[in-house]
């Protein structure tokens, strides 16, 4: 048994937060699934990659643009993005048949422009649900004030939501409010699928450097622990939540739980194990999505524990170091919030201008 069918085991799901056609065509895609890969994600940095980056979606671009010379390139992008998702959605049906729908999902994101506007992003993931229009689809939105009521009108609506850029408590728990307000106004709650994505290396990195700059030797020995210690007082308010009185008649009915998805998991400091951040979050009831070359290195040498349960208090101790020390971890992911949504805003912004570019070039 491969690692990825034994982390299933344990409870967790390993998605990959990469998707380009050569992988779908090319049945590289197919291959992970064979090894126990159970979904895929995407967003803009990666498609920005993707089209950006390659001759190989310049055929299905003049194809297109001979058929609709005048064209938007938003829209343009649109048409390459759903077919990509699409393609990934039908290589993985058959992990989504055979899990009951628990698995097998493809996750495909609103225009970050819209992280701030409710209606606008009710509006979009509407329209590309029914674009894609396959089962095993998530719809990406993000964890925003604005994004929270949209993400419960949504899930009542029986869309399958991936909430992401989620870094804090308080993210959580407003994401996991909206979901369970949002099933309980659902037609046939039991169909519906939903992640909570929190991104873990990208707190290690900005607490970092602010351990650094204070220059303790108690700051300094925080280093790359505040991002597990977060993730697991977090997964303890899912297991309150979840298996709790609240949870229970839903659970009756039939409704899946709400998993929490761990993202930004590929390391960035090089002093740290490649795969710190998939070996340390092992538990059941989640999803750790990695970056290809995560995901390679976690094949090669990746071990399998269950990490979450039995080590909050001692996660709880470190968060308490660290605002000892005043560093203020709520402020700190609200700003990687933020920088978030930017950082997708831009790299969907260089998407554009790159799809422009070839369509000029490809359309004469």
């Amino acid at each position: 048994m491969g690692i990825l069918h034994e982390l299933h085991k344990h409870g967790q799901s390993v998605w990959q937060d990469y998707i380009e056609r050569g992988q779908t065509r090319g049945g590289e895609l197919q291959n992970l699934v064979d090894l126990g890969l159970r979904g895929v994600t995407s967003n803009p940095s990666i498609f920005e990659k993707a089209i950006g980056g390659s001759a190989a979606y310049d055929e299905q671009i003049r194809s297109v643009l001979e058929a609709e010379p005048d064209i938007d390139v938003h829209a343009l992008f649109e048409s390459l993005a759903v077919e990509d998702i699409r393609e990934a959605a039908d290589v993985l049906r058959s992990v989504f048949d055979g899990s009951g729908g628990a698995d097998g999902y493809v996750s495909l994101e609103v225009s970050p422009h819209l992280a701030h506007d409710t209606a606008g992003t009710v509006a979009a993931a509407q329209r590309l649900w029914q674009a894609v229009d396959r089962p095993n689809l998530m719809i990406k939105v993000p964890a925003t004030a604005e994004g929270i009521p949209a993400i419960e009108t949504l899930i009542a609506a029986g869309i399958n939501i991936n909430a992401t850029l989620m870094f804090s408590l308080r993210h959580y728990e407003a994401v996991a409010g909206a979901f369970l307000r949002g099933v309980e106004r659902c037609a046939a709650p039991q169909s519906i699928a939903s992640v909570a994505s929190l991104f873990v290396s990208r707190v290690d990195t900005l607490l970092d450097q602010k351990l650094e700059t204070i220059g303790s030797a108690a700051a300094l020995a925080l280093r790359g622990r505040c991002a597990i210690a977060n993730i697991r007082v977090i997964y303890r308010r899912f297991r309150e939540l979840f298996d709790g009185a609240e949870f229970a008649p839903l659970r009756a009915r039939g409704v899946r739980v709400q998993r929490p998805l761990w993202g930004s998991t590929g390391t960035k400091n090089p002093a740290y194990s490649d795969v710190l951040y998939v070996d340390e979050l092992v538990g059941p009831d989640t999803v750790n999505t990695l970056p290809p070359a995560t995901l390679k290195a976690y094949l090669a040498h990746g071990r399998v524990c269950d990490c979450l349960t039995g080590q909050v208090d001692e996660a709880r101790a470190v968060l308490q170091q660290l605002a000892a020390l005043d560093i203020d971890l709520d402020a700190t992911c609200e700003q990687l919030q933020r920088e978030g949504v930017k950082s997708f805003a831009d790299a969907y912004d260089q998407l554009i201008a790159a799809l422009q570019r070839k369509r000029e070039t490809l359309g004469r």
